[in-house]
Parts: structure tokens; C-alpha cells; sequence
């Protein structure tokens, strides 16, 4: 097939070539991959989703540009709509007799979701798009003005550090709305779009929590301890909370960045009634002090709530309780962002999430980032025209337009009984949680041999153990390998510091480890943090995924059907199904200076000596 000339690329592509954010090679890779999609899909979307431009670079070049793009053009280009989409709106918008804008139609008719419209609108309006949310908006002006007229209005002031006083509007070129707004606040605030529905939330939210009572904050009482302990956990974002009774003390650590790092120690006589307030809070029974019990609290405080799993494990000292927190209101992660090398993330957008019907495993242990990837593949596939069922416990992220189920077992809502209505719901994507059973794998298989396309989680440490673990549970391999289009492993690993990051050179103690020379390393900008106040002294902010993804091609498939080891089908799958193992993928990040090699060593399993570096970064395409 002929590649389109540059004429046919659009507005937005002609721009970024002019500027030189991307290269005509470049184009041509996405036009190839195009032309070989069963589905519409925008030559700009491929681009991003292969890391050649992202939105930043979008929104600069049309920010610059003298020329405008009209809404409709835009949204083709942006990949929200195709051709057949628009042409259809405009036809229902000549025949309508309320002379509605195209963009409320688009939404109106289900062509697009509302967020999607501002998104586009605050592009080509130039205006910033935010989600308000109670940690982001300026309290003390909210506090001046009345709550009715904002709501009336469709407005709310957002927080802001440099002076300027930013306002959240649902319609920015409401005339009434901006000068009611700017009555209140100043004739120099700074427009800001917003959905209507979010900016109503909040202001409901806060005018809820000023009518309540205060939250007690305190180590005097044990309600106000419980709630320090929470709020100290969320100011560090951390992950978890462990509150481990000792023989002299209670013990309080927090996981930040996947480690435990220690919070304060309790006197030991505030076990009992720090336990008895937890399991108040979660509804489990105070008097059973001799079972391992769980619950779930839902917390709220001043910025929102959060969603708090808790177990409390019986110990010779006393109870040691653990809570997983769960912010339901996190932003998701886009699938260019969770650290796919360009190659791998191309591949798996073809080969799996793009693909109509078939399984899709994301697999790694506890904490290493397996929802937050099965929900940006859900973020990447949710539009109005396809239907997404789920099955969870619990709930982790809210999605807008998902139909989201979470497990509750106290009250018979468990998974079997969820999975056994779920296809009775006519879904075309189904995500299941964790297969955590022969019952929920079967059903998982049977899906995607009745056309749907099934997400979900799985416990092993590799890509190929999730295929031997599905066997080991009486599923036949026939199904095993007609079903199962991907396994995607991954692990989060530590960032390297910007702010104290220095070069560092491997050790021989490190270089025996990995099972490899110097000379295997060539090229490579080992980094690590001296420690800062930003890091905590640790040398480390934030995290970064590694990932090992297996697409079952035809020699694959057929090494299930003959039941071949897993060391056999690994080597199958490195040489002809281009492989590259997790420890390959975080040697390449460590070389960039993304994370150490001591995090590479700790988290990542050795199967085999990994290839040489230059190898695997033309592999991974970094």
C-alpha cells in the first residue's frame, strides 16, 4: 500500500513536522502501521502511543500556530472520532432545530465523553483542563463567596502558588459566569475549563465537610491517633501502613516507594484501644482478639476520601494490623507513561490491547503496579460505543463509564457468583480483578472463545509463569493457547533522584551477579543518588515500571500445545517472539540512568545471563 503524502497527514502532523518535533521516517513508520489496522485509528494517536510526540508537544505547536483547527477536524486528528463519527454529528446538527454547537452534540449522542470534549476544547481554546478536586481548590476564597452562586454559575477557584487567582469554569465563554466570577475575585483571574459535574461535587463536598464536625488530629485521644497515623500515610503517599505491636512498644512504618520506612513508635498500652478503633472503623468484632479478621474503612478527610483495606493478623504480642490505601479518585496513568520501551508498548498495543476478542494477563506479586496497567488499557479502550464490565475487590480506580462490581463476601457477592452474571451483561470487555482459581480462569477462557476480550491479573513472577500456572490449573492447553493473546510481567522499580543523581560505575560484585562484563555494558550511564531533602536521604523518588511481555505467536502456541518446560519456551519465545526478559528491561533503564543496579538486583529475577546492552536497546528500540 502506498504511504500518503504529507498533504494528507493533518493540520496538527504538518505542524510538528514543520517544528521539527517529528520526522517525516518517523510519519511513515505510523502511516505503515495504519494501513495495516482493521480499525480507525489516528495517524497522531499511533504517533503518540510509539512515543515519537506526546501531548505537550500537541498543545505547544498549536498554541504557536497562527492557524486554527476547527473542532471536529481536531478531534479526528487527535484519534477520539473518526470521519464517519463527524459526518454523522453534522448531519444531525443540520437537522436539529436547536442549532446546538457540534462538540455538545458529539457528547449528547455518545460519539465522545465529556471529558474528552473539554480536553479537546481547552486545546483549541488554549485554555488549561483540570479535575478540581478538594486538595486543589483555593479554600479561602471558596470560603467568601456563597456557595449557591457557584454552583449557579458553574465555578470554583483553584489553588495557586505564583499570585495568579485561577478559576475552574464549566463553559469559559459563559459571559455571565466570568463576570460574576470576576465581581467576586478581581477583574484579573485566570480562566480554567473543568466538567460541570466535577466542579458541582467539590463544592457540594465542601460545603458537607464545613457543616461537620472537625476531624481530631491528636495523640491524646485514640481517635485522633488513628487519624494522625491515616493522614501522615497520604501526606507521604505511602502505599501502606503497618502498625506491628512489639514487645515494649507500637511500632508504625509506612511503604514509600515500595519500602518500609519508619514512622513513630506508640507506648504499648495504646495497642488494645488502637485495635478495638480500627476494627470499629471497619466493622469487624471487637471481641474476637484470637482470628485473623479484615474489613475496609472509607475514610474522610479534608482533600477527600480514601479507600482503606485492613487486615489484622494475631501475633504473640497482639494484633498487627496492615492498611492498603487506595486513593478511588487517582489519577490514571496513560499507557506512553508507565515506562513501556517504545517497541514493547508498540507491540503491545497491536498484538493485545487493540485486538477484538482473547485473553490479556498483566502478572508480578503484590504491589507491583498490576491494576494501575490493567486500568490504563481500560482508560486506552473505554469510549461511549463499547461496553466494560468488571469484577474486583475492591474497587481500586473510578472510572467514568465503566461498570464497575466490588466483591463483598459478607453479604454472597463473591467472584463466583459475580463471573456467572457478568457475561449475561452483554460486555465487550471483561476485567477480572485476579484469577485466583480454576473457576476464574475457566471463565476468563470461556469469554474469549465467545468473542470478548478479557483483562486481568495473575500472581507469578514471569510472563512464561503465568502460562504454566494456567496449565497447572486443569486448563486444557488447546484453550491455553487459543485464548491467550499476551502476558505482560512487570515490577516497580525505584527512580533515581534528579535532584542528587551522580554517575556511578557497576562494582565486580554487581557485574558477577548479573552474570555479565563491562564489555556487555558498553555505552551505559549508570546513575545513583548521593541523598537530598527532596528523597528523604534515600537517593530515590518515585517509581518506575519494568516490564517482560510475551505475545503468543504461532511457535509459542504450538510449545503449549506439546507441553514443553518453561525454560523451553522462554527460548522459543527470546528468539522468535522477541522477548526481552525483565531483567534485560531494567538493565536498559538502569543504563539510562533511570534507576540503580542495585534496585535491578533486588527486584528482578535471574533466569539467564542478559544480552549485551547494545543488543537490547535496539530490541527495545530505546
Amino acid at each position: 500500500m502506498a504511504t500518503p503524502s504529507t498533504e494528507n497527514y493533518g493540520t496538527i502532523i504538518s505542524l510538528l513536522l514543520e517544528v521539527n518535533k517529528v520526522t517525516r521516517a518517523q510519519v511513515e513508520h505510523a502511516a505503515r502501521i495504519q494501513a495495516k489496522l482493521t480499525s480507525f485509528r489516528s495517524l497522531l494517536k499511533i504517533l503518540k502511543d510509539l512515543k515519537f510526540v506526546s501531548d505537550q508537544d500537541v498543545k505547544e505547536v498549536l498554541n504557536k500556530s497562527s492557524s486554527s483547527v476547527r473542532i471536529g477536524d481536531l478531534m479526528i486528528e487527535l484519534g477520539y472520532i473518526s470521519p464517519e463519527d463527524l459526518e454523522a454529528a453534522c448531519r444531525i446538527q443540520q437537522e436539529s432545530e436547536t442549532h446546538e454547537k457540534l462538540g455538545r452534540i458529539l457528547v449528547k449522542h455518545n460519539f465522545i465523553e465529556e471529558q474528552v470534549f473539554i480536553e479537546v476544547l481547552s486545546i483549541q481554546m488554549g485554555y488549561p483542563f483540570i479535575e478540581p478536586a478538594l486538595n486543589t481548590i483555593d479554600k479561602q476564597l471558596c470560603d467568601r463567596i456563597p456557595k449557591t452562586l457557584m454552583l449557579m454559575h458553574g465555578f470554583v477557584p483553584i489553588k495557586s502558588d505564583d499570585g495568579l487567582v485561577r478559576v475552574a469554569f464549566a463553559d469559559p465563554l459563559d459571559h455571565e459566569a466570568v463576570q460574576a466570577a470576576k465581581r467576586l475575585m478581581g477583574n484579573d483571574i485566570v480562566p480554567i475549563i473543568a466538567q460541570s459535574r466535577t466542579i458541582k461535587k467539590v463544592i457540594e463536598f465542601l460545603a458537607e465537610k464545613k457543616a461537620g464536625p472537625a476531624m481530631a488530629v491528636d495523640t491524646s485521644t485514640v481517635v485522633g491517633t488513628v487519624n494522625s497515623i491515616i493522614l501522615g500515610a497520604i501526606k507521604n503517599n505511602a502505599s501502606d501502613i503497618h502498625i506491628e505491636p512489639m514487645e515494649d512498644r507500637l511500632q508504625v512504618r509506612f511503604r514509600e516507594d515500595g519500602v518500609l520506612n519508619h514512622f513513630k513508635d506508640y507506648p504499648k498500652e495504646i495497642i488494645l484501644a488502637l485495635s478495638s478503633r480500627m476494627k470499629i472503623m471497619c466493622q469487624a468484632d471487637i471481641t474476637e482478639k484470637r482470628r485473623h479478621q479484615g474489613g475496609r474503612i472509607l475514610f474522610e478527610y479534608d482533600e477527600g476520601q480514601m479507600d482503606l483495606r485492613v487486615s489484622f493478623y494475631v501475633t504473640i504480642h497482639g494484633e498487627k494490623i496492615v492498611l492498603r490505601l487506595l486513593n478511588r479518585k487517582q489519577d490514571l496513568y496513560d499507557l506512553q507513561a508507565i515506562g513501556l520501551s517504545p517497541r514493547m508498548l508498540s507491540r503491545f498495543l497491536e498484538d493485545a490491547v487493540y485486538q477484538p476478542s482473547g485473553v490479556v494477563l498483566v502478572t508480578g506479586p503484590t504491589g507491583s503496579g498490576k491494576t494501575s496497567t490493567v486500568y490504563s488499557c481500560i482508560h486506552t479502550l473505554n469510549s461511549p460505543q463499547v461496553s466494560i464490565i468488571t469484577a474486583e475487590e475492591p474497587v481500586e480506580y473510578v472510572i467514568e463509564g465503566v461498570a464497575q462490581c466490588s466483591i463483598d463476601p459478607k453479604i454472597d457477592l463473591t467472584f463466583e457468583e459475580t463471573l456467572r452474571h457478568i457475561v449475561r451483561q452483554d460486555p465487550d470487555i471483561i476485567v477480572i480483578g485476579e484469577i485466583r482459581d480454576t473457576y476464574s480462569a475457566e471463565v476468563a477462557v470461556q469469554a474469549a472463545l465467545t468473542g470478548h476480550k478479557v483483562l486481568s491479573t495473575f500472581h507469578t513472577e514471569d510472563s512464561i509463569g503465568g502460562l504454566i500456572r494456567l496449565l497447572n490449573m486443569d486448563i486444557a492447553p488447546y484453550l491455553v493457547s487459543s485464548t491467550v493473546i499476551s502476558i505482560l510481567a512487570q515490577r516497580l522499580l525505584r527512580r533515581v533522584c534528579p535532584s542528587c543523581a551522580v554517575d556511578a560505575k557497576p562494582t565486580p560484585v554487581q557485574l558477577q551477579r548479573l552474570r555479565c562484563t563491562q564489555n556487555d555494558l558498553q555505552g551505559a550511564a549508570f546513575k545513583k543518588g548521593r541523598g537530598c531533602n527532596l528523597c528523604k536521604q534515600t537517593g530515590y523518588r518515585g517509581r518506575i515500571g519494568v516490564f517482560e511481555l510475551l505475545v503468543l505467536n504461532e511457535r509459542v502456541r504450538n510449545a503449549i500445545l506439546e507441553r514443553k518446560t518453561s525454560y523451553e519456551i522462554r527460548t522459543i519465545s527470546i528468539e522468535h517472539s522477541g522477548l526481552i526478559s525483565l531483567l534485560e528491561d531494567g538493565l536498559v533503564k538502569a543504563a539510562a540512568g533511570v534507576t540503580t543496579l542495585d534496585e535491578v538486583l533486588r527486584c528482578l529475577p535471574i533466569f539467564s545471563p542478559p544480552r549485551p546492552l547494545v543488543e537490547l536497546r535496539r530490541l527495545s528500540g530505546e
